[in-house]
């Protein structure tokens, strides 16, 4: 059955984050002047750490520390190129240890820090020192109702099928999908046999060139596989069995299976959930 998918992969999006304040936190108050960062200042703010932002097309972020004396809340709000890069970043960011907050489908709340992704946007608070968690997670709940945008995860990942899936597992590679460095950015989810991957492309004739590139990367003797409109089976050194596949402007297919098993049953149940 196909499930209408609106992709947002690469589109701009407009407006700028909203100006932070503290009036979140009773009894806080604004310590020192808001912060403005874009791509080529954020590393005056985070050094090393602004290169994780930009993987995930940062654009922008409005800031402000809000203190009541004791503790200081630094409260960040960053624009990112799209809603499924600010998901990506909330992924990558975020304990797999640790439940997600009851407020978000999107958001997770520890005693020294809050986030939630919300359209195209990345909240974040960093308690300093350490808080009580129901600080920062009533500071971001009453903030997230002020966010642009919708709430949840990527309509994209519907494209997997839920049979065997990790849940924990599905997240957005900035870069590199598969070690390979043409395929740029994608999702990507673990299987109980192997590894499914989903790439969106400008157009079907891009992905069509991203395919070809790609067959002349891996090696082993190649195999057609009735997937998609254009697709073929391969048992490569590293990646193991895989079948990969074009379908429209999407590029996905499945990998690392073992020898035993055909990765290109997986690969077709994604073809079928994609436009």
């Amino acid at each position: 059955m196909l499930i209408p998918i609106v992709v947002l992969m690469a589109a701009a999006t407009a407006g700028s984050p909203p100006d932070p304040d503290c009036s979140a936190a009773p009894g806080f108050t604004q310590k020192g002047p808001l912060r403005t960062y874009v791509t080529e200042t954020l590393f005056e703010y985070m050094n090393g750490n602004s290169e994780g932002y930009f993987a995930y097309g940062f654009r922008r972020m409005r800031g402000v520390t809000c203190t009541n004396g004791s503790l200081d809340l630094v409260f960040d709000i960053s624009e990112m190129e799209s809603p499924e890069l600010a998901w990506g970043m909330f992924t990558a960011n975020r304990d797999l240890k640790l439940p997600l907050a009851t407020f978000s489908p999107t958001a997770q709340v520890t005693p020294r820090r809050g986030t939630f992704a919300k359209g195209s946007f990345y909240v974040e608070v960093a308690a300093n020192p350490t808080a009580a968690p129901e600080i920062v997670e009533t500071f971001l709940k009453k903030w997230e109702p002020r966010i642009e945008g919708a709430s949840g995860r990527p309509a994209l990942l519907e494209a997997f099928p839920p049979t065997g899936l990790q849940p924990d597992s599905l997240r957005l590679v900035p870069e590199s999908v598969l070690g390979f460095r043409m395929l740029r950015r994608g999702l990507v989810a673990q299987y109980a046999d192997g590894k499914a991957f989903l790439i969106p492309l400008d157009s079907s004739q891009a992905a069509a060139a991203l395919l070809a590139q790609f067959r002349q990367r891996v090696s082993g003797k190649e195999a057609a596989a009735p997937v998609g409109e254009q697709a073929f089976e391969v048992t490569d050194k590293y990646l193991g069995r895989m079948c990969v596949f074009r379908k429209g402007r999407f590029l996905a297919g499945t990998s690392h299976f073992p020898a035993a098993v055909d990765p290109a049953g997986l690969a077709g149940q994604i073809a079928a959930r994609l436009p």
